[in-house]
């Protein structure tokens, strides 16, 4: 696949002005901007080189090419170049893929901590309980990765599941593992409280919404409706004898946080806040970019049986990822958070699509 090659000297003049900022005494200040334009720093670099191993690579080929065709010329010499034909094209598809890959603009998102919504669908308490087991999952591969997990609210099901429960996750491109998460998950498997050995079939919502920060997002506070309430449920040890549970609602999307975690007013606030904005930038990211987002709504689902982008089956200890086409039979260690197979492969398709689209791209320019 040949690709016409942009100006390899916008990339070095990019690299230049990385450096110039690099070398400014606040640089570190910001931690975040400061890790983002390093790894643009690097990926430049090897993009660079890159591309003098693809012209390096074209010239030995031409070179090879025209040696075959010289009538009088050494035939030992021949045979040779004729062997090395087949690498030196396959060296140059694989820098050509490479480099289209670093081509594809980047995503903002995609270095942000992250935060998870799971809610219970269809399928009473077996949803509940699923939903509790797909926070537990996200948890062990949290620390896996060598990220922190922090929990913002939750509604327990009293049957050790989740009616709904939020997280946040912190760590390194944490939001470029997980948005592959997000829409309808579906768990087939016989309930413990099937006496019959029938096989359910429930299903459990993920949003996945990268972590808003306060410059990202202006939220005024008259379009606020705040209301604070004695927590309900088990509680215990002060949770539910204080008005500490905090509801937001942002009166114009009618999009409603809960938070009751936390025994301080303060904290359940700070922590529904941080829901709101991300779910505020979420929305505002799909309306810039409806070409790579869906929005919030499809994002989710109804949580009806019929939709999902994942199946768990338990009986067969199987699971399947039907966007991709994807079955695996290791269930239980994806359970533990082993989703490393699947990531990369929804990785791997996503930056294929992105792919066609850059050379859709330059194909009518």
């Amino acid at each position: 696949m040949a690709i016409a090659l942009p100006d390899i000297s916008q990339f070095k003049k990019r690299i230049e002005e990385i450096d110039e900022l690099m070398n400014q005494p606040d640089f570190f200040n910001d931690a975040r901007r400061s890790a983002s334009l390093s790894r643009e720093q690097l990926k430049l670099r090897q993009l660079i080189e890159d591309y003098d191993g693809l012209s390096s690579a074209k010239a030995a080929l031409a070179e090879h090419k025209e040696l075959l065709q010289d009538a009088e010329g050494d035939d030992e010499l021949k045979e040779l170049a004729q062997e090395e034909l087949p690498e030196l094209e396959a060296e140059i598809e694989r820098l050509e893929q490479k480099i289209l890959v670093s081509m594809i603009p980047p995503e903002d998102s995609d270095s942000r901590n992250t935060i998870v919504e799971i809610r219970a669908g269809a399928g009473g308490d077996e949803a509940s309980l699923f939903a509790g087991e797909l926070f537990r999952m996200y948890g062990r591969l949290a620390e896996r990765r060598g990220w922190s997990l922090e929990q913002l609210g939750s509604s327990e099901s009293g049957i050790n599941g989740f009616k709904e429960v939020a997280f946040l996750i912190r760590g390194d491109e944490v939001y470029k593992q997980m948005k592959f998460e997000s829409g309808v998950h579906r768990v087939q498997r016989v309930p413990a409280t099937e006496s019959q050995g029938r096989i359910h079939t429930s299903t459990v919502t993920v949003a996945v919404l990268p972590e808003a920060e306060e410059v990202d997002v202006q939220i005024d506070p008259q379009d606020l409706e705040i209301t604070v309430t004695r927590a309900s449920g088990p509680g215990g040890q002060g949770v539910n004898t204080t008005d500490s549970a905090v509801q937001i609602l942002h009166k114009p999307t009618g999009i409603i946080v809960n938070c009751a975690d936390e025994r301080s007013q303060i904290k359940n606030k700070a922590k529904a806040m941080t829901v709101l904005r991300s779910r505020l930038l979420q929305a505002k990211k799909e309306e810039e970019r409806a070409k790579y987002a869906e929005n919030r709504k499809k994002q989710v689902g109804t949580g009806d049986r019929s939709e999902r982008i994942r199946t768990y089956n338990f009986p067969q200890s199987r699971l399947t990822d039907h966007r991709i086409g994807l079955t695996i039979h290791s269930l239980p260690q994806v359970m533990e958070g082993e989703l490393d197979e699947v990531i990369e492969v929804l990785q791997a398709e996503d930056q294929k699509l992105k792919i066609e689209a850059l050379m859709t791209v330059q194909a009518e320019s």
